[in-house]
């Protein structure tokens, strides 16, 4: 655990088999006083090429003291062993609960020698969702979920987390120990009022402020994590076993959790933190001086020494801050527009290069890198991908009591082509449609709206220029329709809390029910007109049947390609295909 050298170039290798196994996700932290309504949202976007887009849902429970429960690995569902249950646990809608605390992930690997514990018991996936069945609050979810890692270990590699509820936002970011040492080292603060924040795969944590039993505390005084004076938690080990390991040397002031447990390479910044500087440039004047360093270029004062320990100097020195102040404050349906960039207005946007062929397709098929004449060479690695499970926009209102205030926004496959549907996280039951055992990543199912939503996308990949504003045109307007009509489900459903609760939530399982139904009938619907106009290269469209007709052929335009791209064909082929005589 002590050659340095040799971690650091294992981080680098290991970032880039984690981008390509498919284990990247992107989430955007948006704080009450930096939202337009005064919501806490955090988002999320499960990306992964084997991850099947399905609603979990985790009922309210009470259960007898000494109760044990099986963990199984999210990613796997390898079992892990067993641990104790909770007395009382909490409906949990997909990443967020009834009390409106909700939980996303980006992992970013980290340190190879402590990405392993083999004996630990709990997992990033099972640690999410633990936390939201038993959790109250954000600090008391950070609470749970560091507790959890020291009891049990730490399975999983190193993970960013946002933890929100109806009032605050915060970034916790753990590792492992490794083998032979149970637990986790972690880092927790708070997102301050009135700014966002964002991770995807990337360690961001830099320097923290020290325990001053005041704002900042160790894992040693957790209880206190519930005093509102308190912005950042830490493991009391967190920078002493970085030293003991000959990770670091240096002033405890000037650790860097990232620097040293994460540290920044060109995959890190290119693939990962480009997609977090996509959100604040739409937010935050400036940002133009961090693009060479989203392209890649990491710069270091020193360069570290093969063998030794990082000091201070050895840090990256052109990183983004964890947190800007916004311009304006953010809405709802912004934050759904932060899902789906695809680097567009900058120079790296992949509609516009060879790559994306006659039309314009922002997307590249995997691998992440490739190789020509001995040369590695990227694709582009944009916060929407195709490859997405699902996506959400978890919304906290503290104007509103748990049952109504929390809303997961949540929608499957990729984000550009979703469409987020408002589920209230007191719901008894979700959307038939979107029901977890409705099919699966190998197994069909004409009733999934996974399925459904990958056929209409996969179908647009085709023609992108031509069939994506269609798709687009019709999210906009039923995602447009849910946002409007929510301050009217808010109100009846309080109404009817008023006076029974029960009832309140056997309405709102209704109405999102209803909303998961009334979308997938519309997907269905949408795929079949797609097809019918674009299939075979054509486009067609449906004419009336004239009088004295018996029936007639629906108009047939025939587009082909751009003028660029039979340029491009030309300069390829010469006078291969070019036409003999008619006066040429």
């Amino acid at each position: 655990m002590k050659n340095v050298a040799k971690g650091l170039l294992l981080t680098g290798i290991m970032m880039l088999i984690f981008i390509n196994t498919g284990n990247a996700c992107t989430n955007y932290l948006v704080t009450k006083g930096a939202s337009a309504d005064g919501s806490v949202m955090i988002s999320y976007a499960a990306d992964s090429h084997v991850l099947y887009g399905e609603l979990y849902h985790w009922p309210a429970g009470e259960w007898p003291e000494g109760t044990l429960m099986d963990v199984y690995e999210w990613d796997t569902g390898k079992w892990l062993g067993k641990i104790k249950q909770a007395r009382k646990t909490y409906n949990v809608v997909g990443n967020m609960n009834e009390n409106q605390v909700a939980i996303g992930e980006t992992t970013y690997g980290g340190l190879p020698s402590l990405q392993h514990q083999s004996d630990a018991a709990v997992d990033y996936g099972s640690l999410i969702y633990l936390a939201l069945q038993r959790s109250t609050s954000a600090r008391d979810a950070i609470k749970i979920m560091t507790e959890l890692v020291a009891e049990y270990g730490y399975y999983s590699e190193g993970e960013s987390f946002s933890v929100s509820d109806n009032n605050e936002a915060w970034i916790l970011e753990m590792i492992g120990k490794g083998e032979g040492e149970h637990g986790a080292v972690w880092v927790a603060r708070r997102i301050p009022d009135g700014y966002v924040s964002g991770h995807a795969n990337q360690a961001r944590i830099t320097t923290f402020p020290l325990a001053n039993g005041k704002t900042s505390i160790t894992s040693k005084h957790i209880d206190k994590i519930f005093n509102p004076e308190v912005e950042c938690v830490y493991a009391d080990d967190v920078i002493s076993f970085a030293k003991e390991n000959g990770f670091y040397e240096g002033p405890d002031k000037k650790f860097s959790f990232s620097d040293v447990y994460a540290p920044v390479d060109f995959g890190g910044a290119r693939f990962c933190e480009i997609r977090v500087w996509t959100m604040f440039n739409k937010t935050t004047k400036g940002m133009d001086k961090y693009w060479d360093y989203v392209k890649g270029v990491v710069q270091h004062p020193v360069p570290a020494k093969k063998g030794e320990p990082l000091r201070p100097e050895n840090f990256a020195s052109n990183r983004m801050p964890l947190w800007v102040k916004p311009d304006h404050k953010i809405t709802l349906h912004e934050m759904m527009g932060f899902m789906r960039d695809h680097l567009e207005n900058t120079e790296l946007n992949m509609s516009k290069d060879v790559g994306a062929g006659p039309f314009g397709l922002p997307y590249r098929w995997r691998p992440l890198t490739w190789e020509v004449d001995s040369m590695e060479y990227c694709n582009e690695r944009a916060t929407t991908t195709q490859q997405t499970g699902f996506s959400f926009i978890a919304q906290s209102r503290n104007w509103l009591p748990d049952g109504i205030g929390g809303i997961i926004w949540w929608g499957v496959d990729d984000a550009s082509g979703t469409v987020y549907m408002p589920m209230y996280t007191s719901i008894t039951r979700t959307p038939y449609n979107f029901r977890v055992g409705n099919g699966d990543m190998m197994d069909w199912s004409e009733t999934s709206g996974f399925w459904i939503f990958n056929q209409v996308e996969n179908f647009a990949y085709t023609r992108y220029n031509m069939i994506h504003p269609e798709i687009e045109a019709v999210q906009q307007k039923l995602e447009k329709e849910f946002i409007e009509f929510t301050p009217a489900v808010d109100e009846a459903a309080m109404t009817l809390m008023k006076n029974d609760k029960a009832l309140a939530v056997a309405y709102l399982t209704d109405y999102s029910g209803g909303v998961g139904k009334r979308v997938f009938k519309t997907w269905k619907k949408l795929y079949a007109y797609l097809f019918m106009k674009y299939m075979d290269g054509n486009v067609k469209t449906k004419r009336k049947i004239p009088k004295g007709y018996k029936y007639v052929t629906p108009e047939l335009k025939q587009p082909g390609y751009s003028k660029a791209f039979y340029r491009q064909i030309v300069k390829q082929t010469g006078d291969k295909f070019k036409v003999i005589g008619n006066g040429h």
